[in-house]
């Protein structure tokens, strides 16, 4: 199985209620199969690191204005699989890792669910670092409430943006790949009212696991459920989304520029040296030759 095989991934848009919900939904299985695959990540660590790349997707809509708007989101709860960070785009572009990808858990026992917040941890804190208008970065950062990231998501927007909020996020693995994944945040829009609120979470509470919803019928199953008698208008169009990293060969060559004369020498004498994008798992090969050409100096243009 690989990740080709599984389909597509894409964000979908739409409003409720008169416009006074916005809801954002992603269906991320190609994605976060693709993380599965590149990383070598255990059952519990692809669940943990696939809800968090869906999140990264979702609050870069929200949070962006613009359409490569990107933000990163780190979360590092003291638990068995270390920190693990995300970056997604508005655009559809996630890509994240991270610190143990084997690290796993057994399942729970009151419910047989893969142990998410017990890998995760609880003592510890979410961030999320985007631009604001002006380029700089800001980083907003909350205590973890649950270790379980839809509900952790959920709180960083209500407390740090002062945004109403419901966010759902889900990974169903399934003959050791994964079978389901997605994520749906919906945002409470100026004018909101309390029959509307009240009316979505009781259709939150029915749709029970957003997972369930998945295997139904994917994340507009899940988007129709949720807005069941508020008058889902959607987006035309979806957007496409996949795992996509920024590295390149050019980027890993530059990396040694860091490194001094002797030891770059070294690299040369033991054959080249090999980068890997901790990213996304990509490895390069610096020959011996590309690494003595960081110290050429650099051609004069002909007059």
């Amino acid at each position: 199985m690989t990740a080709s095989t599984v389909s597509n991934s894409f964000l979908l848009r739409g409003t409720a209620a008169g416009n006074t919900l916005r809801l954002v939904g992603m269906e991320s299985t190609r994605v976060v199969e693709d993380a599965r695959l590149r990383h070598g990540l255990s059952k519990t660590a692809t669940a943990a690191l696939g809800r968090t790349l869906t999140a990264s997707a979702l609050l870069a809509v929200v949070l962006g204005k613009k359409v490569d708007s990107r933000v990163t989101v780190r979360v590092e709860g003291g638990g068995p699989v270390g920190w693990i960070v995300a970056e997604g785009s508005a655009n559809g572009h996630v890509r994240g890792y991270v610190r143990e990808p084997g690290a796993d858990l057994p399942l729970r026992e009151s419910d047989g669910k893969l142990d998410v917040s017990g890998i995760v941890g609880t003592q510890g804190e979410l961030a999320v670092t985007r631009l604001l208008d002006n380029g700089e970065p800001y980083t907003g950062s909350i205590e973890l409430v649950s270790g379980e990231i839809a509900e952790d998501v959920s709180s960083y927007l209500g407390v740090s943006e002062q945004i109403p909020n419901a966010v759902l996020l889900g990974v169903y693995e399934e003959g050791g790949r994964v079978a389901h994944a997605g994520g749906l945040l919906v945002q409470a829009m100026p004018g909101v009212s309390d029959e509307t609120l009240a009316r979505l979470e009781a259709n939150i509470r029915a749709l029970g696991q957003i997972t369930d919803g998945l295997r139904r019928g994917g994340i507009l199953d899940v988007m129709n459920r949720v807005t069941e008698g508020l008058g889902l208008t959607l987006a035309p169009g979806a957007q496409a989304a996949g795992f996509e990293c920024r590295c390149s060969r050019q980027k890993a060559e530059d990396s040694l520029k860091f490194f001094n004369a002797e030891e770059r020498q070294d690299m040369m004498d033991t054959g080249g040296q090999e980068i890997v994008c901790h990213w996304c798992g990509e490895k390069y090969h610096i020959t011996p030759a590309e690494i003595a050409a960081l110290d050429a100096p650099p051609e004069r243009a002909r007059a």
